[in-house]
């Protein structure tokens, strides 16, 4: 806790940014006549990857896609599964706007917010990334089904990582 005024200028506090931002040093504190200031960049927090599994080689079972974009097997397989033929060119991948944990409800108890097949309108919320421990809801940015969820509640996601798809409607 700080007691009494801080005289810190706007232009020292970006040349500490700046000079943390230029190093491979993850976190900076400074103490001066009572005074600490300390800044910690983002990539400190970034949780440990989620262990990958090889891939089983039987057919029957439907891989979790874990690149960057859904593959061309696994969306369509799914809905091919439900009857239902997938236009490639009308599937959005939502990604992760941020690292953190993945969360499908508001609450371990809670139904989820979407499930696939579900029709999602512009603004609605699709699910939540905890970040640090700060709850961030991911909205839908287009009217379309869910067409897949590719990733585990409770999974570890990193920034750029596809979360679901929907097709475009």
């Amino acid at each position: 806790m700080i007691d009494g005024p801080v005289r810190v200028t706007l232009k020292e506090i970006k040349e500490l940014i700046r000079v943390l931002d230029e190093t491979d040093v993850a976190e900076l504190t400074l103490e001066s006549d009572g005074v600490r200031i300390s800044i910690k960049k983002a990539s400190a927090f970034v949780p440990a990857p989620a262990p990958v599994a090889a891939p089983d080689k039987t057919p029957a079972q439907q891989p979790v896609a874990s690149s960057d974009a859904p593959s061309a097997d696994t969306v369509p397989a799914a809905k091919a599964a439900e009857g239902e033929v997938v236009d490639q060119d009308r599937l959005v991948t939502v990604r992760a706007p941020m690292v953190g944990t993945f969360y499908r409800a508001p609450a371990p108890d809670a139904p989820p917010y979407v499930e696939p097949g579900h029709v999602v309108e512009p603004g609605q919320t699709l699910c939540i990334i905890e970040a640090m421990k700060l709850m961030n809801e991911i909205e839908a940015e287009i009217r379309g089904r869910v067409s897949a969820i590719l990733v585990e509640n409770g999974q570890p996601v990193e920034y750029g990582q596809p979360l679901m798809t929907l097709e475009r409607l």
